[in-house]
């Protein structure tokens, strides 16, 4: 494979296309006359091999005759066409790669391979998978202390041509409340880019910059401390002083340059968190609403000052609106008897699929000790709230797998037990919000579930 490494953004660079565009849920039928395939990515001890099989409903599927590959963090489907592995490292650039399906009906490797940076969150618009992070600005923006600004690190692979460039946007006060802010997801509808705008808390650089801005002096570290993506230094002040809004940034393409901002006070920020990822949670229906779901994860900070007392909610955009849908509101927390979500996905219409908490969100719960077990459907014009029966109890549940596909009324996901040698694939009747075992992988675990069609 030939590696890509990251070469100077420009805007030219990035206009967008002619190929299909590029999305993590997969629904499209097949076109007559091309072979297609389902496309399973599963671990089997510590090596990762990608499967193709003719049905998810039903069966045992050996491990045997897959294409080999790196274990990946993520497994995005882009259409039809590609899959790609992204994969996630916390100090250094992670190798990630892309594969199609032959003539043959077999998993091959593409050409390139990419050292992307460190992400958080990641996603796809016309031609492009992105990728987002915040971090340390070049060394050219310090301050005369020698202190970096935060900015968005942006990552794009072109899924037809193959090239991967990055950009580097200034994310310093971005909501002009002298917060610096990273993005959860990317979105694309209507032709545009909707991303969740999560505040971070003031960097160093910007409490010097703006002082006027603190509204809680004792919230301003006095030393070094935290580990891992909780760390902190002196003169930082770690997490939003505004907990009980919810912005959302709306782009007119892929250069993430001069927002429209959309702020209501209904809901705390749109996004799911475990470590340092954040996962997205603003999705489109079917006619192009655009739903923006918050799991309140503000409510697990310890200073009462940066709690949320906003419940786990749902708001909407109407679709080409510039505003909040002053009309819908829907308090998820309510009717899950307290509970929040960890993720959400879109799966057609106005159906969209949550991974629930087993528990309600404290002050102080660490993401990596929320057990998140449960599914619903959420049908969004009746706003309803309905949990998946026919799951494994919650008592033997391990994992899910990642990101669900989805088809003809169906929702797939890969789910691994303590009661079962091997992980299995659960379809779900969405508007009866049933699940069903279907094919079971012999396998440690499935990280990715997709379909692929041949194309010459």
């Amino acid at each position: 494979m030939k590696k890509n490494y990251v070469r100077a953004f420009s805007t030219a660079m990035l206009i967008v296309g002619t190929i299909a565009s590029c999305d993590s849920k997969n629904d499209k039928n097949d076109e007559p006359g091309n072979t297609s395939a389902y496309v399973i990515a599963a671990v089997v001890d510590n090596a990762n091999t990608l499967l193709t099989v003719s049905t998810l409903d039903q069966g045992v599927v050996p491990v045997g005759g897959g294409t080999n590959s790196p274990v990946g963090t993520y497994w995005v489907f882009c259409k039809d066409s590609y899959l790609y592995r992204l994969n996630y490292n916390q100090g250094a650039a992670g190798v990630s790669a892309s594969y199609k399906l032959d003539a043959g009906g077999k998993v091959i490797a593409r050409d390139n391979e990419y050292n992307i940076k460190r992400f958080t969150t990641y996603g796809t618009y016309g031609d492009y998978l992105i990728t987002v992070s915040t971090g340390d600005r070049s060394a050219d923006h310090a301050n005369a202390d020698g202190d970096l600004p935060q900015g968005l690190q942006l990552a794009y692979i072109h899924t037809g041509n193959e090239y991967y460039t990055g950009a580097e946007i200034d994310a310093e006060n971005y909501l002009g409340n002298g917060e610096y802010v990273t993005l959860g997801g990317v979105l694309e509808a209507g032709g545009k880019i909707y991303s969740a705008v999560i505040p971070m808390g003031m960097s160093v650089y910007g409490v010097k910059a703006h002082p006027d801005k603190v509204v809680y002096p004792d919230l301003v570290k006095t030393s070094a401390g935290g580990s891992g993506s909780g760390m902190y230094v002196a003169g930082e002040l770690q997490g939003t002083q505004h907990p009980n809004e919810v912005w959302i940034a709306v782009y007119d393409n892929e250069s993430f340059l001069n927002p429209k901002l959309i702020r209501t006070d209904r809901i705390s920020y749109a996004c799911g968190r475990y470590r340092s990822q954040y996962y997205q949670t603003v999705w489109a229906a079917g006619n192009g609403d655009v739903y923006v779901f918050s799991p309140s994860y503000a409510k697990t900070t310890t200073d009462a000052h940066q709690q949320t007392t906003l419940p786990a909610g749902v708001v909407r955009i109407k679709a080409g609106a510039s505003t909040f849908d002053s009309d819908y509101y829907f308090n998820i927390e309510a009717a899950a008897g307290g509970k929040s979500f960890l993720r959400c996905w879109h799966l057609y219409d106005d159906y969209f699929l949550l991974r629930m908490n087993d528990t309600p969100l404290t002050p102080g719960v660490s993401s990596m000790t929320i057990v998140s077990s449960g599914l619903a459907i959420y049908k969004a014009e009746d706003k309803r709230l309905s949990y998946v029966t026919g799951l494994p109890a919650a008592d033997v549940f391990s994992a899910y797998g990642n990101d669900p596909y989805c088809e003809n009324g169906k929702a797939y996901i890969a789910v691994t037990t303590t009661s079962d040698s091997h992980p299995s694939i659960y379809n779900i009747d969405v508007p009866t919000a049933t699940a069903t075992k279907g094919a079971t992988v012999q396998a440690t675990s499935i990280t990715g579930i997709g379909k692929l069609t041949y194309k010459e």
